[in-house]
């Protein structure tokens, strides 16, 4: 019978460390490694998601991305999908108390969830479940017995609730009931280590907790941080609109992450370049010391990545990149817009072609000098078409359209 675990368990450590913030603890977690290499036993591990919105971004996967290492390892993924504890509201991180989702809401979330893990998981080793199986069997004698495994007062010590509870804003009971319920799904599922943000620390804490009050062995923690979006100041969000979708198309996913600054682009490499340790840790070094240049490896990240989501497309990307910004030609699908001569606002132009999306933008971009027409730095709002001209408009570096005159 062909050895499952094969890689040493020193060397499996090496890599999973890389870009965690804790492990927790690291020398027993060494010894599960040990333990499951000398005895060819896969270890569970367990990451869960709650369908809370139905997409995905870059920031989501840092710990999908670490779960792949581990499947690569061997061991077995168990991917949770929260569609009991959704209904709850994980309050991580919440000012105030989340809104319940429809049972609806959770399924349609769950299916987009599963479609997108695979493009990074491999689904024949990955044992998808959902924690509604066990917990809605609980009677309620058991969620009391539950709930009697953990003090109010240790509840209290999460720093949202610290800051609700002195704010003197709401606290209601059911979302103390979400740490236990999380916790309760690595009872049932005996994971020997679950994953999370740095921000999942105590609910992962409880889940260990839980399981020492099972007499299960306790599963160990790993945490990783969270990731800023492209801006490299706030964590990577839909809302903030800084975030690189798993979704998004090739084209537009190297453009973002050719956006980046070079200090983020190194955070990037490390937290989610699918690339071994050893050449990730190269790269770095090669950036900090300058042998490689930063636009050149910031490019090839960028085709590491969109390789991940779109097979072999990074390649045609940076192509095609090199050949629109690198090299100032202009492509032959450049978008092209018809407009009538005279002066207009360059704002209400940039606005029409998709390229801002408000004048406080606009104002932005013109103090950087980065509203270009046919190659020419423009100086304010205005702007004079002349008939029978046609105009290239850059606004960066990332976006480019003709504006042909009549």
């Amino acid at each position: 019978m062909t050895k499952r675990i094969t890689v040493k368990p020193e060397d499996q450590l090496k890599e999973i460390e890389r870009g965690v913030s804790q492990i927790l603890p690291r020398d027993e977690f060494l010894k599960k490694l040990e333990k499951s290499f000398e005895k060819d036993e896969p270890l569970r591990i367990k990451f869960g998601a709650d369908p809370s919105r139905p997409d995905l971004h870059l920031g989501h996967t840092v710990v999908i991305n670490k779960l792949k290492v581990l499947q690569d390892f061997g061991h077995d993924i168990y991917f949770l999908i929260g569609d009991f504890t959704a209904r709850i509201g994980d309050p991580t991180g919440k000012s105030k108390t989340r809104p319940i989702l429809t049972a609806e809401d959770v399924i349609n979330n769950a299916n987009t969830y599963k479609e997108q893990i695979f493009k990074i998981l491999d689904p024949e080793k990955t044992k998808i479940v959902f924690n509604y199986k066990w917990l809605s069997k609980l009677s309620p004698i058991e969620m009391i017995k539950l709930a009697s495994k953990v003090t109010v007062a240790s509840m209290l010590e999460r720093d949202d609730f610290t800051k609700r509870y002195k704010a003197e804003q709401p606290i209601y009971m059911h979302e103390f009931m979400y740490p236990l319920m999380q916790g309760y799904d690595s009872v049932e599922l005996k994971s020997d280590l679950e994953l999370g943000g740095t921000d999942q620390t105590f609910n992962l804490m409880v889940g260990r907790d839980l399981q020492k009050s099972f007499e299960q062995r306790p599963q160990s923690i790993l945490t990783l941080p969270i990731l800023e979006g492209t801006d490299g100041v706030e964590k990577m969000s839909k809302s903030l609109d800084n975030y690189i979708g798993v979704t998004d198309a090739p084209g537009d996913m190297f453009g973002k992450l050719m956006s980046i600054s070079d200090d983020l682009m190194i955070r990037y490499y490390e937290l989610l370049s699918p690339m071994p340790y050893n050449i990730v840790e190269q790269a770095i070094n090669n950036i900090k010391t300058g042998k490689t240049h930063p636009m050149e490896a910031k490019k090839e990240l960028a085709v590491s990545i969109v390789n991940v989501y779109h097979t072999d497309q990074g390649y045609e990307e940076r192509k095609k990149f090199e050949e629109r910004f690198s090299k100032n030609k202009i492509p032959d699908d450049i978008k092209t817009f018809t407009r009538e001569a005279g002066t207009i606002p360059l704002f209400e132009l940039l606005r029409e072609m998709e390229f801002i999306e408000s004048n406080g933008e606009g104002k932005r971009l013109l103090k950087q000098n980065a509203i270009k027409i046919n190659n020419k730095a423009q100086k304010d709002n205005s702007f004079t078409l002349i008939s029978g001209e046609e105009y290239i408009v850059k606004v960066g570096k990332l976006r480019m359209g003709k504006v042909v005159v009549n």
